[in-house]
């Protein structure tokens, strides 16, 4: 599996913009797609995340200013960023794991547990401007 994320860019506090992450390389549903960001010098933070079932979950930090959405036909995670400010700047990572229905992925990106997403991208740079 090889997830590519695209979209990030530079837009002034307030601003919008939409990140995408396409998958290739599956062969079934996944349990568990998220975004996760990361700035230098601190732990990468889970962010929004999506379960085999369809449910989505935020960071306090985001919630009603981000919105997580997929497409599955054609294997893309999508983050809508709105209302953004100079604390939301960071690489953005999309990850992903498979073939484990019995795990929390709501517990498992919101509470950091990084070491259980078994798939990941190489980010996409998002800086906000004041």
């Amino acid at each position: 599996v090889r997830l590519v994320e695209s979209g990030g860019g530079s837009v002034q506090s307030g601003g919008s913009l939409r990140l995408s992450c396409t998958a290739s390389g599956v062969t079934g549903t996944s349990d568990c797609m998220a975004w996760f960001r990361q700035v230098p010098g601190k732990a990468r933070e889970g962010v929004a995340s999506i379960d085999g079932y369809g449910g989505s979950y935020y960071a306090n930090s985001v919630k009603d200013r981000f919105t997580i959405s997929q497409d599955n036909a054609k294997h893309t995670l999508y983050l809508q960023l709105n209302s953004l400010s100079p604390e939301d700047t960071a690489r953005y990572y999309c990850a992903a794991y498979f073939d484990n229905p019995g795990r929390d992925c709501r517990v498992t990106v919101l509470g950091n547990f990084v070491e259980f997403m078994d798939y990941w991208g190489n980010g996409t740079l998002v800086t906000i401007s004041s």
